[in-house]
């Protein structure tokens, strides 16, 4: 007895197109491109095709998943194969679909050495890989977060001035102070009594790529940001490495907007990406609300900028 097929069947009213159908939270393993470089993952997925038949009862959600497995079971995920990826997902559903769109976002795991020790760690990167087909053609975005300290540069100012004053303080009536005086006084816990605030810190990135791009460059962005920003959090600490961390965190003082001003000056100059968007938020540790910075390359037709 043949097994009804409810899905092939004629919809009833109301008729109408869907702009996408299809699956998330997908669990999947995947071996993905780095740059040349193959890494495992594991990944959670979205993918979708649009409805286009307004009298289709609706699309074929095995046919998404077993497109999907197949490139998991046999494949490496680099731009190209998502191309054809993207493609095949169209023709599984050639009679009622135009479009597709698939999304992958997964940890990535970069091993990092420590800033001054021998030691070493794993440092953990929330990565997104995304391709859409509309209108025959092809957008691959690649998508990190990256977390950084930021000290406060008008929270170290005021703490200089209180310095300041405790010295003043301290050496009231004093025509000279000798250099070892001096320095006795620096190191002690009295001296320094203020210093400025700092907070975790995040700059979440989306940037589409050039068609003529053969790899996914995950580690290539990652690096690029945290050289720019110069503190990124750290792995494996001792107390050498606390202390360069603090060295690097006195040295680049940002606002929010300066961290954004760097990033978008580095984008603009890297090569293989024609837009991007990137949203920097400081987790202040003075207020209870966050500093955020949002900006695009300004691209016609590109990324908006909204947060």
């Amino acid at each position: 007895m043949p097994m009804p097929d409810v899905a092939n069947e004629a919809h009833k009213s109301p008729e109408g197109t869907l702009d996408w159908v299809g699956m998330s939270d997908i669990h999947q393993p995947l071996i993905v491109d780095d740059a040349g470089c193959s890494k495992s993952v594991h990944s959670r997925v979205q993918v979708f095709v649009d409805l286009n038949d307004a009298q289709a009862a609706g699309i074929h959600m095995s046919r998404l998943y077993l497109t999907l497995d197949a490139l998991s079971e046999t494949q490496t995920l680099t731009v190209s194969s998502l191309r054809q990826l993207l493609h095949a997902l169209v023709v599984s559903h050639a009679d009622l679909s135009t479009r597709a769109f698939i999304q992958f976002d997964f940890d990535y795991f970069i091993r990092r050495k420590a800033l001054v020790s021998d030691h070493s760690g794993w440092a953990s990167y929330p990565v997104t890989l995304k391709g859409t087909l509309v209108d025959g053609e092809v957008n691959i975005e690649l998508g990190i977060s990256v977390l950084y300290s930021s000290t406060c540069p008008c929270s170290a100012a005021l703490a200089r001035q209180l310095i300041q004053a405790q010295f003043a303080q301290d050496f009231a009536g004093h025509n000279r102070v000798g250099f070892e005086e001096v320095k006795q006084w620096l190191g002690s816990g009295e001296a320094i009594h203020a210093t400025p605030h700092s907070q975790r810190s995040t700059a979440k990135a989306l940037v589409c790529l050039d068609d003529g791009l053969q790899h996914f460059p995950i580690t290539e962005l990652i690096d690029s940001f945290e050289s720019v920003l110069k503190t990124p959090v750290q792995a494996a600490v001792k107390r050498e490495d606390e202390q360069e961390f603090a060295r690097l965190n006195g040295e680049n003082p940002m606002f929010c907007e300066d961290a954004g001003r760097k990033l978008k000056a580095s984008l603009e100059a890297q090569k293989g990406v024609s837009d991007f968007w990137v949203r920097v938020q400081h987790h202040e540790s003075l207020h209870a609300h966050d500093a955020v910075s949002v900006f695009t390359k300004g691209v016609e037709g590109g990324y908006l900028p909204i947060p």
